[in-house]
């Protein structure tokens, strides 16, 4: 017979206490079993899966919420701020600001910032923005505590200066560095004050218009008038074709878009020429920076008209002029306010004659009178 081949049996006596020493020492093998039933029995990732699955079902049981049938809320009663506001205006009221405006403290938008600073009070009570008052004799407005003094509106008459801007002086009240200011020289005002419309840099000379009426600067500031500015400007420099169609059509400037209406050239020597241009908007120093989006630089510039009202050709630099009710009017019907019935002051022959000796006395306290350049009154 042929032997078997024998089989060697492992050895498990080391081999075994080994492993199972193994399995004691780790805490993790040491806590498993070997065999599981039910739910032990399954593999981890199928665990996990049904554990989130019934976790999701918990959460939108939670959220849940019943539905409930849709009634008509019950409206609380209103407060008195609040029925002010949403019942309809009394037909002889009229907004604050307006008021404040005509009035002669400001522009609408100064007198609208004044407001919202919380420095306005109407009979005692802090203003807002918006709010709307009834011109009695019992109304008090106070601003920083003073009383303004209010008028009804046919009671209170719009005074309009044309003034002559000389370069050096600045559009503002007040400069904290001492320079002239363009309010220096133009004359008391025992109501209200006055209120220039728009600003001319410290480098440009010619017309300036200032009135005692807020609203009616406001609107012949706003560029949705469209109210022509004419200018007289001297360019240095090569003034090509090209150039000047760039001017005209539109050059790109930091705030926008920007062309003069119209460019008239009027005279000049070599390179530097005269011209005059149009805009029907006041941004800030726009007609220098047109030209310098062009590499022109502008060497001169004086304001000549507003709209219909030129700069007058016998007032000096310095000087100021009142108008008459007709241009008055002119500027009010332009912006569709109402017109005046009559004037603070009748500028008869005498009063005007009176006026120039004013305007050229003032003139003299300031500085030595200028000759008056002739381009300046050139019409278009």
């Amino acid at each position: 017979m042929s032997q078997q081949p024998t089989r060697n049996k492992p050895n498990t006596s080391r081999s075994h206490q080994s492993a199972s020493n193994s399995r004691k020492d780790d805490p993790r093998r040491a806590n498993s079993s070997r065999t599981r039933t039910g739910e032990d029995s399954k593999p981890a990732f199928q665990k996990g899966k049904e554990d989130a699955k019934r976790s999701g079902n918990n959460r939108l049981q939670t959220q849940a919420r019943p539905i409930k049938k849709a009634t008509t809320p019950t409206p609380k009663p209103a407060t008195n701020h609040q029925q002010t506001q949403q019942s309809k205006p009394h037909p002889d009221s009229e907004k604050l600001q307006k008021v404040l405006a005509r009035a002669g403290l400001g522009s609408r938008r100064e007198v609208e910032s004044i407001i919202e600073a919380g420095r306005v009070s109407v009979d005692g009570k802090i203003a807002h923005l918006g709010e709307r008052v009834i011109i009695t004799p019992e109304l008090k407005i106070r601003v920083d505590g003073k009383v303004i003094s209010i008028k009804e509106p046919d009671q209170e008459k719009c005074r309009i200066l044309i003034y002559y801007k000389p370069e050096g002086e600045i559009c503002t009240r007040h400069d904290p560095e001492g320079r002239p200011t363009v309010y220096e020289r133009l004359p008391k005002i025992s109501h209200g004050r006055w209120i220039a419309v728009g600003r001319l840099d410290i480098n440009t000379s010619g017309l300036l218009l200032f009135t005692n009426d807020g609203e009616l600067a406001n609107r012949l500031m706003h560029p949705s008038n469209e109210i022509e500015r004419e200018y007289s400007v001297r360019v240095f420099g090569e003034v090509t074709d090209e150039k000047k169609r760039l001017v005209t059509k539109g050059v790109q400037l930091e705030d926008g878009p920007a062309s003069f209406k119209r460019l008239t050239p009027a005279g000049g020597e070599g390179i530097n020429q005269w011209y005059n241009v149009v805009l029907t908007e006041g941004r800030n120093r726009e007609v220098r920076r047109i030209w310098e989006a062009v590499e022109l630089q502008v060497s001169r510039l004086i304001r000549i008209r507003y709209g219909n009202i030129h700069l007058p050709t016998r007032l000096p630099r310095g000087g100021w002029q009142e108008m008459t009710i007709p241009d008055v009017n002119y500027l009010r019907e332009l912006v569709q306010l109402p017109k005046e019935a009559q004037g603070k002051i009748n500028l008869d022959q005498d009063k005007k004659k009176l006026k120039t000796g004013q305007i050229r006395r003032a003139v003299q306290r300031h500085g030595k009178l200028t000759t008056v350049n002739p381009r300046r009154s050139r019409k278009v």
